[in-house]
Order: C-alpha cells, then structure tokens, then sequence
C-alpha cells in the first residue's frame, strides 16, 4: 500500500508556488529590511509585499499585520499582550474548554501571575453556547479568545455572535485561526475580531513563520522586547524568506473553490464508513458546521492507536493516548462529554488540497481488512 497523508490538521506540505516563491527569495536582497540604505530598501520591499497579501486574505489593512514565529507565539502575543498592557488590577480572561495548548498553557501561566480565567463549556458536538459566554464576562474581563475552528473534531464556533456579545461590553476578542485559514472565510470585519492567529505550515507554508492580526486601536504589550521591528510590536529581524512563503500561501487561500471538493471527497469517505461499519463508527464534532476537511470518527470499543499500527501507511491522528498502559482521552473530547469506550477508538482523518479519491479508496479499503463490519470488543479483526 502508498504511503497516504491525511494529517493536514497537524502540518500541511509546502505548497509548489510557495517553495518556487523561497527560492527566489533566497537569491535575493539580503540587506536588514530595517536598514535605510540601498541593501535594505528592497529587502523592506520583500517584506511588505507578502504583509499586503496576508492584508488582502484576512480584509485587513497591512500595517495590522505582524510577523511571528508561527501560530503558538502568535496566541502567546494576544494573551500575554492583554495582560500586561491593561492597567485593570484584577485580569479575567474568557476562553473555551476545548482550545488548542497554545491557548490554555499561556492562560495556565497568566493564573500564575494573578489571573482568573473562565474556560467555557461546549456541547457533544465541540460547540460553546454563546448565553454562557455573556454570564461569564465581568468588570474584569480583559480579553475573550475563542478559536474558530477546532483541530481534533473540526468544529467551527459561532465567532461573528461570540465578538459582537464581547465588543457590546468594551472588550477585545481574539480568535485561534490557525486551522481555519485557507479552509473557510476568514475576514476579520465579518468575523468581527480584533486579534486573529495564523500558522504558515497549516497553510501550505513552512513551519516557523505565522502572523497576528491586531485591529488598529489594540495595543497589546509586545511578547518580544528589543529593537523597534515590526512598527515596534515584535523585536527580531524579519525573514524574507519565511515572510515571502507565508504570504505566497495567503495569496493562494484566497481561492476556496479546491475546498469543495475536499469537502465532497470528505462526505464520500463518512458515507463508505457509515455504509460499512454501522452504528459502530460514529462521527466526532458538528455534523454541518465543521471544517470542510476534517472528520474525526471513532470506531466504538476499538482503540485508534491500535488500528492506525495496523495500517502505518496511513498518516492520521488518534484522540487519546496511553500513558503507562492507561487511554487518556483528548481533552476535548473529554470536555464534549465523548465516552471512554468511544473517544479510544477515535481517529481523525484530515484531507488536503491534493488528497484524491483513489487515496480514500485505499485507505477505505485498508480499515475494511483491519476492523471487521461487527466491529466489538478491544481486539483486532
């Protein structure tokens, strides 16, 4: 059997034009962008360039665009950056259950400095009730930060009511945008953030280079102290060649059409499952309002890790892990209320632009040999 990859949830490969875009930038201008004279010039030019393409994806102006070193700094930006810069001398923060490490690490630490952070609770499909949001705001609240998209299930959150509920009290609101960019619309004035992540390698772009959005007016406290780059926001000389591919990748999510069909080869891999396997696969997540490559499922009394050892061609993630022979679910399947003996066997399969439906097919066809159609008990058929 090929080697198959359906774990673009977890890192995407650098997209052609993009590599054809570094490489170019490696053979050019290799002045300090922040120099004045004739080296720096055109490396200024190598980093505006991309910073207007982020602009024009996200419907934003360029001089709200900052240059990270990818989503985890980004969200440590917004989060920490609301912290220090307000003058309040109590700091609530409102954020979900069901957020990504890079959101609730950060948070965990801000409690060590003397912050309250409320984690909101969420459905059995990964969805957070916007009523629960509006008890949980107080004088004190400082920043929401909600991500838009789930990366284990896929769910998307209902953003545009979340940040209208926030601004309607004075407060700023972030979003986690990492797995959504490239996949669904992501302008900030219809989602109506003021702060926005994204993560170059989820988007076809490579690792080490992401981006923050912060709405003109936002004045976070910069998480990187130093020289005055990037407008004084984020110290560190730019890459030109991380800035470059990460706006090259921009330009090209702005068409959405390949979207479709991944969605469509998607729906035709739940339906051969469903068709095979019965009421012993069920779907993880938001059976509509979901990101339009993802589809966490689980195999029920099975265990994820077991069936994917089974197949190694086939690159996928499980929702739990065992720690000294025990299954620890997923914290956000734990947190949508997913069983035990279901939440084991979920695996999550997350297509790309390039997936094809002969890939599905095989790897249909492998999980057909690996788990019989009356799936039950904890072995292998």
């Amino acid at each position: 059997m090929q080697r198959i990859y359906l774990d673009h949830n977890a890192s995407t490969p650098i997209a052609p034009e993009v590599a054809a875009v570094m490489r170019d930038a490696m053979d050019g201008p290799y002045g300090n962008p922040s120099s004045l004279h004739w080296a720096g010039a055109p490396a200024r030019a190598m980093i505006e360039k991309p910073r207007g393409q982020i602009a024009d994806l996200l419907g934003c102006a360029p001089e709200e665009i900052v240059f990270t070193s990818g989503g985890s700094e980004a969200n440590n930006f917004a989060l920490k950056g609301a912290f220090f810069a307000t003058d309040k001398p109590r700091r609530h923060f409102i954020t979900t259950s069901v957020e990504h490490p890079a959101i609730t690490a950060p948070l965990r630490f801000l409690e060590r400095l003397g912050a309250s952070v409320t984690f909101l609770p969420v459905d059995g499909t990964g969805r957070i009730d916007p009523d629960d949001l509006r008890r949980a705001i107080t004088p004190d609240t400082v920043l929401i930060s909600i991500m838009h998209a789930n990366n284990e299930v896929g769910t998307l959150q209902p953003i545009e009511e979340c940040s209208a509920i926030a601004h309607g009290h004075g407060i700023p609101f972030h979003t986690d945008a990492a797995q959504s960019v490239g996949k669904v619309p992501t302008h900030v004035d219809d989602l109506g953030v003021d702060l926005l992540t994204i993560a170059g390698h989820k988007l076809y772009a490579p690792k080490g280079i992401g981006a923050l959005y912060i709405r003109q007016g936002i004045h976070p406290e910069p998480l990187i102290h130093g020289a005055g780059h990037e407008a004084g926001r984020r110290a560190g000389t730019e890459s030109t060649i991380l800035a470059s591919a990460l706006g090259e990748a921009c330009a090209l999510a702005r068409d959405l059409t390949s979207m479709q069909k991944t969605r469509t080869l998607r729906d035709a891999f739940w339906a051969m499952l469903k068709d095979r396997f019965g009421n012993v696969v069920i779907l993880n997540g938001h059976p509509d309002e979901r990101l339009p490559n993802t589809l966490n499922v689980s195999f029920i009394g099975r265990n994820g890790a077991d069936i994917l050892a089974v197949i190694p061609e086939v690159a996928a993630s499980t929702g739990s892990a065992c720690h000294s022979g025990r299954i620890e679910l997923s914290p956000v399947l734990e947190a949508m209320g997913v069983a035990s003996n279901v939440g084991m066997g979920a695996i999550r399969f997350s297509l790309g632009r390039a997936t094809t439906r002969e890939e599905i097919d095989a790897v249909m066809n492998a999980l057909v040999n690996t788990i019989p159609a009356n799936a039950g008990g904890t072995g292998l058929g």
